[in-house]
């Protein structure tokens, strides 16, 4: 396992840790790629489920703009396709898991990093969490399922008002809209985490395993959506209004 990301095992529960505080476990290619091979082993491992957190200030960040931008555009394309479709393979990943997965949530996320946690079947955040997409204001295209799975969570209207206008979400309305599921004190979200995992680890496998199946979003409906989005992303951040935005975020 890579150092961006860390997996262990405790009984009958695992833990996924996303370990890139200096940056804010931005979304770049060694902590996908180690989310992947995380949750590979998860599958092989067969726990009774999972819990999905992250070290530092931020649960993360989304794609590191510096590194979008410091790519020479003649380059970007595949760096972003690099990103992005990883991304993408992580969450189709955590949605086919064939056991419960609880995101464990603190600080800020943003950008692509919103699909982690949308990919995962519960949610608990602590009251300092907070999600945007920040894509208008970047110049990106949206990206991480903000089309492809947020309009299905929190209703097609809102979702759309949120990226339009760079709105951000605070941890009460995230928990009122159906974003997240359990809202937890400051300082305890590890802990309820655990113990909305340990009340999964003692239902009957079976039982969950139809219920995720039966409840889950379809795959291929999820898959298509997600490509969409990849294709649209390719499209513009070779575009010179995303250089524009992207410099004028980083005020270079």
């Amino acid at each position: 396992m890579n150092t961006a990301v860390h997996y262990q095992r405790d009984g009958e529960l695992a833990r996924i840790t996303l370990n890139r505080p200096q940056r804010h476990n931005a979304l770049v290619p060694e902590l996908l790629d180690g989310l992947r091979a995380a949750l590979a082993r998860c599958r092989e491992d067969r726990p009774a489920a999972l819990i999905l957190d992250a070290e530092g200030r931020s649960f993360s960040t989304g794609g590191d703009v510096g590194g979008f931008y410091d790519t020479p555009r003649a380059e970007r394309h595949d760096y972003a396709s690099r990103v992005v479709g990883t991304l993408n393979a992580v969450i189709l990943d955590l949605l086919s898991l064939p056991l419960p997965t609880v995101a464990a949530v603190h600080g800020m996320v943003t950008g692509g990093s919103v699909g982690l946690v949308l990919a995962c079947d519960i949610v608990v955040a602590g009251p300092r969490a907070s999600f945007a997409p920040w894509y208008t204001r970047v110049g990106y295209s949206p990206d991480g399922g903000w089309t492809a799975l947020m309009p299905e969570r929190i209703g097609r209207a809102r979702a759309l008002d949120i990226q339009l206008t760079n709105r951000r979400l605070d941890a009460e309305e995230a928990h009122r809209v159906g974003l997240v599921q359990y809202l937890s004190e400051d300082n305890k979200v590890a802990e309820q985490a655990r113990a909305v995992a340990g009340t999964l680890c003692s239902a009957k496998r079976g039982s969950v395993h139809h219920t995720l199946a039966l409840t889950r979003p379809d795959l291929d409906t999820v898959a298509a959506g997600l490509d969409a989005e990849f294709r649209h992303f390719l499209e513009h951040i070779v575009s010179d209004e995303a250089d524009q935005g992207m410099a004028d975020f980083l005020n270079r």
